[in-house]
């Protein structure tokens, strides 16, 4: 899906009169059952996984609704046309969509029957040039439902995102769609208190996952057992090791500032108050995001950065902007990055290794990136 539109072997074929397809738009095409996408700048997997993992929970139960679910798209799982002959009809199936695979399936001006977008912040703008166009790849989401079926479509936008606020408001009244709206603050206590992922940014997947289910008639005692059994998912702010009384987490699918930040937040959150105690490794490759606002959160929230990749110049920049007491480091491997943290850390420091950026200047993957992060934490 990273193949951009305009590659010249992909132009070549399209002068040639060939049929340019992929798999997510050839899996529109034949998927028999109900289609439930989840795309967004941040909170993707986690959403999507959630929504699945809850869904699960109404399996077998009268009335629900469905008989199975089914999770893929951009999240890693089996290849979708590997299942596609497995989905039903009355079977849900719960996609993570990207950006690029949202331009491939707006080719055929497809978009799925129940659509959640997480948020939206600047990211692929070496994709896509402005945010204002990345923003309009996102919005196909919605804008390629089929109003016209004959069960309505649901249409799910974060309250507490100025731009998808303004898209709830767009499409409210428009005829054969519901349109709801999810925030961090409309998760029930009772699923809040069972709920073992930390940070506001978490309770937010929560709410966005809990509004799918709610198109749903799963009993209220199955959603608690399922939101407590949910145990979160590799590379995203996952805890690794403690050694010397130095807490390590590896945070490697945060490909932009603003899920590090999150990071950082839902981390120093467990310990209000206290002094920064966070030893973040950061940096990767350049996608032309703007650190700004990432370096005014590291200053205040680290004690410590440790820098790699082609932004560790324009990190360190972002950070220096706000006066703190945040040092900064350099490291040319993953290696010398863990073994820095390492000597900078003391007992009861946490030791963050969230990135902000894509992997591909050093890796060939946020989870190789994760390995080496990983590698190096057991060779200390």
């Amino acid at each position: 899906p990273a193949v951009p539109p305009n590659n010249k072997y992909i132009e070549t074929a399209r002068k040639a009169g060939c049929l340019i397809t992929s798999q997510m738009e050839l899996f529109f095409q034949l998927c028999p059952g109900r289609i439930i996408g989840i795309t967004g700048a941040n909170g993707k997997s986690t959403t999507s996984s959630l929504a699945a993992h809850l869904l699960k929970s109404g399996c077998g139960q009268e009335g629900v609704g469905y008989s199975n679910t089914f999770l893929g798209g951009n999240i890693g799982h089996q290849p979708l046309l590997d299942i596609v002959d497995q989905i039903a009809d009355d079977d849900v199936v719960v996609l993570e969509i990207s950006n690029f695979q949202l331009e491939q399936i707006a080719q055929i001006q497809a978009a799925p029957n129940i659509a959640l977008i997480t948020n939206l912040t600047a990211n692929h703008l070496d994709r896509h040039g402005t945010f204002e166009a990345y923003c309009c790849v996102k919005e196909g989401i919605f804008q390629y439902q089929k109003t016209d079926a004959g069960t309505p479509v649901v249409s799910i936008f974060n309250a507490e995102d100025p731009i998808t606020c303004d898209w709830y408001q767009k499409y409210l009244n428009g005829q054969g769609r519901q349109c709801l709206a999810f925030s961090a603050d409309d998760v029930p206590d009772e699923y809040a208190k069972v709920f073992r992922l930390p940070g506001r940014v978490n309770r937010s997947n929560l709410a966005a996952a809990l509004a799918i289910v709610s198109c749903f008639k799963i009993d209220p005692r199955r959603i608690k057992e399922a939101v407590q059994s949910f145990k979160g998912l590799p590379n995203r702010c996952q805890f690794i090791a403690e050694t010397n009384g130095v807490r390590w987490y590896d945070d490697s699918k945060a490909t932009t500032p603003v899920s590090t930040m999150a990071a950082l937040n839902g981390i120093a959150e467990t310990k209000r108050g206290q002094t920064p105690f966070i030893v973040l490794v950061a940096g990767g490759y350049d996608k032309q995001i703007n650190f700004a606002e990432l370096g005014c959160c590291i200053a205040h929230r680290a004690k410590a950065a440790v820098l790699i990749g082609q932004t560790s110049a324009k990190i360190a920049e972002a950070i220096e902007s706000t006066p703190s007491g945040c040092t900064i480091h350099y490291a040319d491997s993953m290696e010398q990055a863990v073994w820095m943290s390492y000597e900078l850390a003391a007992g009861g420091d946490a030791v963050l290794m969230s990135p902000a950026c894509a992997s591909y200047d050093m890796f060939k993957n946020y989870t190789q990136r994760s390995a080496a992060f990983i590698q190096a934490i057991k060779a200390l």
